[in-house]
């Protein structure tokens, strides 16, 4: 098994990390987008816990993601008759969608402390609010937040479809170097 990157393909550290923050990303999402869905109570509560704690994976998947990328860089892009604005574009995506990927996980936190509760991490200690409650400071972190979280959604829909489009029309490896397994 491959561990680092080489030119042709993603080792198996950088496609662990990727899907690791990929199933992060959507339960948090979907947990803040349907939490009215959940009953009152004890289920509504869990659901606000398990989309706490998966952000709060998110931050520390990608923070590892983007260690691991400074000794370890990606494969080389794979030539299309596109030309090189194709691997530009590419490469402006995948900084805004670490930037998102920080940004909606950091503004939740902020949410939490504007509410001038504490945030729980996994379970093993809590981190107070390092100010009282306002609720109009909540209200507005609340919709940065949603914004930043579903502007995250939108960009990964459109990086998945991408590469979608390198495998089906233009048919290169690019969706083949990070699907988890060994490259065919």
């Amino acid at each position: 098994m491959q561990l680092r990157n080489s030119p042709e393909r993603y080792g198996a550290i950088p496609k662990i990390l990727h899907w690791a923050v990929v199933a992060f990303v959507l339960v948090s999402w979907t947990l803040g987008t349907f939490d009215d869905a959940l009953p009152r109570g004890s289920a509504r509560d869990s659901g606000l816990y398990v989309h706490m704690y998966a952000g709060l994976a998110v931050i520390i998947l990608v923070t590892l993601r983007l260690l691991w990328r400074i000794g370890d860089p990606p494969p080389l892009p794979e030539r299309t008759v596109l030309g090189a604005w194709l691997g530009h574009a590419a490469l402006w995506a995948h900084y805004a969608m670490y930037a998102l990927l920080i940004a909606a996980p950091v503004a939740g936190i902020l949410l939490r402390f504007a509410g001038g509760e504490a945030l729980p991490v996994f379970g093993l200690f809590d981190i107070a609010s390092p100010w009282s409650a306002d609720r109009a400071f909540k209200h507005t972190l609340e919709e940065v937040h949603e914004f930043l979280a579903n502007a995250l959604v939108i960009l990964a829909g459109l990086h998945a479809a991408a590469a979608v489009f390198h495998h089906w029309v233009l048919r290169d490896g690019t969706l083949r170097r990070m699907l988890p397994g060994p490259t065919r």
